[in-house]
């Protein structure tokens, strides 16, 4: 009976998680993705873009996961597919100035998306040839990477879904019962904290759009509750009003 119980949490956990392809490049690596996905338990598939793509490549590949594309859900764009997300991911091995902080590793990250609660989880990965953009990996709230060789760090598309994937059914075990806001509340509550620090002339030059980008990133990966974020703004928001006030 505890055994069913865990393996429904389990199934339930992997159903609120989507797997977002960025403008892949051949079918066949779709199929490769859909395939990888099954295999350990998760069904939804995005795709950004607005490739078409032929069915043969993709079903010659995919074989019995066929279905996982046929209900795949297509968006224009990257944003479009993670505005209803609670936490979005995004898989790269590139660091740079303008990429993320810091990366997990796929058990911190299934140990993250384990630790919240109700809502659509988006795990991102870009094109065969040069993966995400800086601006797609900034749409991110963090990053994902896999350890590789040095000497030959590059997987392809399938082989990182399958690692990903793999670490999600291997270390997701419980549900947390409480239910973190959406991206768009998230957006509100970053947007709050930048604009108090504005008012107190916190900024030098152009630091509002990057100081915006790191706190949004921390309070994703915190998976904030509805009280918590409105005590933060509230807070944030005293600051800025204490301070006009001295002055």
């Amino acid at each position: 009976m505890v055994k069913t119980s865990m393996e429904q949490k389990t199934k339930q956990k992997l159903s609120s998680i989507q797997i977002v392809l960025v403008e892949t490049q051949d079918g066949a690596n779709i199929g490769s993705v859909c395939r990888a996905m099954k295999t350990m338990g998760l069904h939804n598939l995005v795709i950004t873009g607005t490739k078409k793509y032929k069915d043969d490549r993709v079903k010659t590949l995919a074989i019995h996961a066929y279905d996982i594309y046929e209900a795949s859900t297509r968006y224009g764009t990257l944003q479009e597919a993670i505005q209803n997300s609670i936490l979005i991911i995004g898989a790269t091995r590139r660091r740079g100035k303008f990429r993320k902080y810091f990366s997990l590793t796929p058990e911190q990250m299934a140990k993250k998306i384990d630790s919240f609660g109700e809502g659509q989880i988006s795990i991102v990965f870009g094109r065969e040839a040069d993966g995400l953009t800086d601006e797609e990996l900034n749409l991110c709230d963090t990053a994902v990477q896999i350890p590789s060789s040095p000497e030959f760090p590059s997987l392809n598309l399938a082989q990182a879904v399958q690692v990903i994937t793999y670490s999600l059914y291997r270390n997701l075990k419980s549900v947390v019962e409480y239910k973190p806001i959406t991206r768009n509340r998230l957006e509100q509550v970053a947007a709050t904290i930048t604009d108090s620090f504005d008012k107190i002339h916190f900024f030098k030059q152009d630091e509002k759009t990057e100081v915006g980008r790191f706190f949004r990133d921390i309070l994703a990966r915190s998976g904030l509750s509805e009280n918590e974020s409105k005590r933060l703004e509230k807070m944030f928001s005293k600051m800025a009003a204490v301070s006009r006030h001295k002055k």
